[in-house]
């Protein structure tokens, strides 16, 4: 496993610098009660948990507050792989999908299992110059293991000028 990405995870469990990192990263995230529940090169996995200041009218957490969750398993892949890479590369969310199939209440975990596509398109991206992307699902499930929905994200990729070789 690369050691850029050990570092980053490093970073990002220890529950003060993932405190300051969502504050710097994600504020929203922060106030809602993102947590990363696991993180390997190759998968991640997102909860947040009912509460009043993420829900919705219709007391379940919010569709937006879900969206954050399940991007956040998806981009936090991209950002180990692209932790301290001098020369950087950009990335950017240019399409999100999503399917709401229960009530959203109590805990909420989001998990996606690309860190493998993410790390392939980074290294083709900065190799070739051109701009790659992969679309990314995260599945959330409640506390009974149900299914209460997915996202597909559309992440593309962008080597910065000086990564071209």
């Amino acid at each position: 496993m690369n050691s850029r990405f050990e570092l980053f995870k490093n970073q990002v469990t220890n529950p003060v610098k993932y405190r300051l990192f969502l504050l710097q990263k994600l504020p929203m995230g922060f106030i809602s009660g993102l947590r990363i529940q696991s993180l390997t090169a190759g998968a991640s996995s997102v909860s947040v948990r009912f509460s009043w200041v993420n829900k919705n009218p219709f007391r379940s957490v919010y569709f937006a507050v879900l969206s954050m969750a399940a991007e956040l398993s998806t981009g936090i892949l991209a950002f180990g792989q692209t932790y301290q890479l001098k020369p950087g590369v950009s990335m950017l969310v240019v399409k999100m999908e999503g399917e709401f199939y229960k009530k959203a209440i109590g805990k909420i975990i989001f998990t996606c299992n690309q860190g493998k596509e993410i790390e392939e398109a980074i290294a083709k991206t900065r190799e070739t110059g051109e701009v790659t992307s992969v679309h990314c699902t995260s599945i959330g499930v409640n506390e009974q293991g149900e299914e209460v929905a997915k996202f597909v994200f559309s992440w593309s990729y962008k080597a910065k000028a000086s990564a071209q070789k």
